[in-house]
């Protein structure tokens, strides 16, 4: 029988499932990453492919095989893309992630630090982002949180005889979800740990020949599906040109050194101040004296300066070291005597959630929404947001910290909730979803077969959609457009090239045209 502590767990797990289920079950998948995976997943579903995948007949060794599976599996089971069942590999994920730190530190946070840690981890600007996109991050993430709990209790001497095995299992699966940085992170954390503590030498209990053995079976076991399939070719642009040509010099996402020094502002808004705040003052206090604060430190420095060096970056890539930022600001702001200057880092967000609602009303005189039902569903979420920062003003007044932080992470998670239901109305400016299948419908009732596109990136992968690949026109093709595009046929082009492009317009002048979001479909007859 459930105790009242895992009733507690599953009952606020329900909740953020809850917050968060009307996002996944109205939203259309995102036009840029999302249908691009979508399009690869159909792609080898089709060529009866493994372990290599093509977009459209290139090679896209940049992610290894395992989300990719789980796309294929949901297509295979449904016969189409569901959303809702794509993003439990996001949201699941984090909701592990949470439970995981929170055994970690059940010995030492009392349970409404706990809690308080737990919902700042998951109203993180980006761990949240992450949870209700569908990327293979959060996936990564979970396998490396996992790996590190595991090294964590191998080394106090708590773990059992699996662990030994689960460890180089569950650093494989971080490397399988997302490449190499799912090893460079448990590697390069627990090598500096045991540095810093004096305890190199024993750096084989964890990466010794059990561990090393296991991990060379499993890569080995996905090298030779590669290279079967694939070829050498494709074995060296997984092995080289997606690893050491992407840390070196990145063709994709190439950013400054300092570009996270910046980014991390808002990737942890709205507790980024708190957070860098705490860690700082616990630096200069040195008030990290356990291992377990070591640890979650040496992951987080670690992996911070590891990942300035390497050339490609965005801000979801830090996206395994906001669970130790959380939770490390929570054992530090447990050992402080006096919180009162750190009522300020709360504050401030705090400060700004109360603008929320006058800031929505400025918005929509300015941008104009014309959809009523939206309008409402914004003002409603940006009312609450505003109420619970008044209330979390009020309690940091009276000394309540982790109050007024609970208050405002439920707000924002109620608030997600609410303006959720206004995303069927703005699903054509998410995705590109609508608009297919409205020319989709066209082209039935017309028998019309061929489809192209002007100047829309990755176009292809509208496939998805149509059930075949539309044919994009470059500028030149465009000015002989007249004799190049095979009638009956749809043309997709952007609402802002029809207004700027004078060839264009000429083209498309007379013809029937239907606009959905910032897109138009234009039936050649």
């Amino acid at each position: 029988m459930l105790n009242r502590n895992s009733l507690n767990i599953i009952l606020r797990y329900f909740l953020y499932i809850l917050a968060v289920l009307p996002v996944f079950i109205f939203r259309d998948f995102t036009f840029d990453n999302e249908l691009r995976y979508l399009s690869i997943a159909d792609e080898a579903l089709r060529n009866g492919s493994v372990f290599t995948f093509a977009n459209h007949g290139l090679f896209y060794a940049d992610k290894p095989p395992l989300y990719l599976w789980l796309v294929m599996l949901g297509k295979a089971i449904f016969g189409s893309h569901v959303l809702l069942f794509l993003g439990i590999f996001s949201f699941l994920p984090a909701l592990i992630i949470m439970h995981i730190m929170d055994k970690w530190v059940k010995d030492v946070l009392s349970d409404s630090e706990r809690l308080t840690g737990e919902l700042m981890l998951i109203t993180s600007g980006y761990f949240i982002g992450a949870a209700l996109v569908l990327r293979m991050d959060m996936l990564m993430c979970m396998f490396i949180v996992l790996s590190l709990y595991t090294f964590y209790k191998m080394y106090c001497g708590e773990s059992k005889k699996r662990d030994a095995i689960l460890f180089p299992v569950y650093v494989f699966l971080a490397i399988f979800s997302k490449g190499p940085v799912g090893i460079m992170v448990p590697l390069l954390s627990t090598v500096v740990f045991l540095y810093s503590k004096g305890e190199i030498k024993t750096i084989g209990r964890y990466w010794g020949w059990k561990t090393l053995t296991v991990l060379l079976l499993l890569c080995l076991a996905w090298f030779t599906g590669v290279y079967i399939e694939g070829g050498s070719n494709y074995l060296n642009d997984l092995l080289f040109n997606q690893t050491v040509n992407r840390a070196v010099n990145s063709f994709h996402h190439k950013e400054p050194i300092y570009y996270y020094f910046l980014s991390i502002w808002y990737s942890l808004a709205p507790w980024s101040l708190l957070y860098v705040g705490i860690l700082l003052l616990g630096l200069k206090k040195k008030m990290i004296t356990t291992d377990l604060e070591r640890l979650f430190l040496i992951i987080i420095l670690s992996t911070f300066i590891a990942l300035s060096f390497i050339s490609a970056k965005l801000q979801i890539y830090l996206l395994p070291i906001f669970p130790f930022v959380a939770y490390l600001t929570m054992l530090l702001l447990a050992k402080l005597q006096s919180k009162s200057w750190i009522r300020l880092l709360v504050g401030i967000p705090a400060l700004i959630f109360c603008f929320a609602f006058p800031a929505a009303i400025i918005a929509q005189t300015l941008i104009s929404i014309t959809e009523y039902f939206t309008l409402i569903v914004i003002f409603i979420a940006a009312l609450i947001l505003s109420l619970t920062g008044i209330l979390a003003i009020r309690g940091l007044k009276n000394n309540k910290l982790y109050q007024s932080i609970i208050m405002m992470s439920s707000g924002l998670l109620i608030a997600i909730f609410v303006v959720s239901f206004a995303i069927p109305a703005e699903n054509s400016f998410i995705g590109m979803g609508k608009l297919c299948q409205q020319a989709k419908n066209e082209s039935i009732h017309k028998n019309i077969n061929n489809y192209y596109c002007f100047n829309i990136d990755r176009s292809g992968n509208l496939d998805v959609y149509l059930s075949k690949e539309p044919k994009n026109l470059t500028e030149e093709e465009l000015i002989n457009a007249g004799t190049i595009i095979r009638k009956p046929a749809i043309l997709f082009a952007s609402k802002r090239d029809i207004d700027q492009n004078n060839t264009l317009q000429k083209l498309v002048k007379g013809k029937n045209r239907y606009q959905v979001g910032n897109y138009y479909y234009i039936v050649f007859e």
